[in-house]
């Protein structure tokens, strides 16, 4: 099986949700992403608990291309500490996989 990259962060507003999905395709970084609804996150922050919501966004992208994302993700992300989550997955479908790939290609 072919593998594929996911990589996830969550931010404070859709738009910026839309920001990052979309530069993050246009750029050939992610072949695509989704934002996903609002989530309630609890957290310690600056030795307090913090709840805030916020927007989801998932890219799928090639394990060759997954640094580079994470990289764009970091430079544009308007949080102090980031979550960027990066996980390697087998792809069921190969013919997605070769789609991811070849979408990611600069």
């Amino acid at each position: 099986m072919e593998q594929i990259c996911v990589v996830t962060t969550v931010v404070d507003a859709r738009s910026v949700a839309d920001l990052l999905a979309a530069a993050a395709v246009a750029g050939r970084l992610a072949a695509c992403a989704q934002v996903g609804g609002q989530v309630d996150s609890t957290y310690w922050w600056r030795s307090g608990v913090e709840t805030s919501t916020e927007w989801s966004v998932q890219f799928k992208t090639a394990p060759d291309r997954a640094q580079a994302l994470v990289d764009q993700l970091r430079s544009g992300h308007p949080y102090e500490v980031p979550e960027i989550l990066l996980s390697r997955v087998e792809c069921g479908d190969p013919a997605y996989a070769a789609w991811v790939h070849e979408q990611t290609r600069p």
